[in-house]
């Protein structure tokens, strides 16, 4: 096999090279949740990697087919359980095509606020934790965690929940915001610029980050695009897909956003390109709270009881801050689906974690998988 920068090793006694299989994990301090990856290395250097996932499995497809529509809104909230909201709105839409239920417009803002609340949140802490993978002390860390803290305590405020929020309903959401609620999110993203300016002037240009992230974990575009990778990911390698722009689901359309892209699909873009989207995410959420309409949250035509939709399938799907996250669902008529299954972002992103491995040092390894931002609620499904 040939590898980029090969390193001298030990050779046995019949010339060959002496290989080392590590299995790193199920609790290896450094990987995002029960998982494991089983590296066999040449030296430091990788020549071959295994996922290996299963510990966290709770069979949410299969319990999806067993209850009610509404009785899976509170699950979904434990896929991704660093982005509560945009899980719900994913899972919402899905029903919502498959029962013909229309959204009022106050409620579509809101959807539109809670999922850039969101992206917000899930960024700055991906990137917190992708500096403490690559031997940063906890400061970034927790810089990253106090500004996340604000946004919880702004979903606490109104769905009563900080993680496990359980907000959206079938046609609108669950709880009306207050004006007060309003001008609290306008104090926090007001005050959000700031923080990235600081995190960027002590980040972009940081020689040790630097050395360690560019060049390192490349994703060409041809591979990503082949292997389905969406997200922050896929555009980091330059594909401008963004399912805000593709689908123009909600009142999307009504904002004016860019896409930001990388040039080089490498940890170091995947990591700008979050600093990016998070001041997109701004812009968007100061529109919102600029043009929000008053009105009804639910459409008053939506059963709760006895909901039934007609025999049919339906895939909704949303850019969620990993990625695409979609459901693909299956009525029979019934009070529960025929089929329920999820397109989860984590585990599809997951899948070319080796390709971006093959050739590097074991501690790069560590930063790519930080750089993939996975979460393994949405793996073990």
């Amino acid at each position: 096999m040939s590898l980029a920068n090969p390193i001298p090793m030990p050779l046995d006694n019949a010339g060959e090279p002496e290989l080392l299989e590590v299995s790193m994990g199920p609790h290896h301090p450094s990987t995002h949740g029960v998982f494991r990856m089983d590296v066999v290395l040449d030296g430091e250097q990788v020549v071959h990697l295994k996922p290996v996932f299963g510990y966290l499995h709770r069979n949410h497809e299969k319990l999806g087919e067993k209850m009610s529509y509404l009785g899976s809104m509170p699950f979904t909230d434990r896929l991704d359980y660093i982005c509560s909201m945009t899980n719900n709105w994913a899972y919402a839409i899905s029903v919502e095509k498959l029962a013909g239920i229309e959204v009022p417009e106050r409620a579509e803002y809101l959807r539109v606020i809670m999922a850039e609340l969101t992206r917000l949140q899930n960024h700055a802490g991906l990137i917190g934790f992708l500096l403490q993978d690559l031997g940063a002390s906890g400061t970034p860390l927790m810089y990253a965690f106090r500004e996340r803290e604000k946004v919880l305590d702004l979903f606490e405020a109104i769905s009563g929940a900080r993680m496990m929020c359980n907000y959206m309903r079938f046609g609108g959401c669950r709880v009306d915001a207050t004006p007060e609620w309003l001008a609290a999110v306008r104090k926090v993203i007001d005050g959000f610029p700031k923080f990235l300016a600081e995190f960027e002037s002590l980040l972009t240009g940081n020689e040790i980050l630097m050395a360690r992230t560019q060049g390192v974990g490349v994703l060409p575009k041809e591979l990503a695009i082949s292997a389905g990778i969406t997200g922050p990911m896929l555009r980091a390698s330059g594909v401008n897909y963004d399912i805000r722009k593709v689908d123009g689901y909600g009142v999307y359309p009504r904002f004016d956003f860019r896409v930001p892209l990388g040039d080089h699909g490498d940890v170091y873009d995947r990591l700008m390109i979050r600093l990016l989207e998070m001041h997109e995410s701004l812009k968007i959420l100061d529109a919102a709270l600029r043009n929000i309409p008053a009105g009804p949250i639910q459409d008053p035509k939506t059963k709760v009881r006895n909901f039934k939709p007609k025999p049919g399938e339906a895939y909704g799907r949303i850019e969620a801050p990993k990625g695409e996250l979609g459901f693909y669902l299956i009525s029979d008529g019934t009070p529960n689906p025929y089929r329920y299954r999820v397109r989860p972002p984590s585990l599809i992103n997951l899948t070319v974690l080796e390709d971006m491995c093959l050739g590097r040092r074991l501690a790069d390894a560590v930063a790519i998988l930080g750089s993939v931002d996975i979460v393994l609620g949405e793996v073990d499904r």
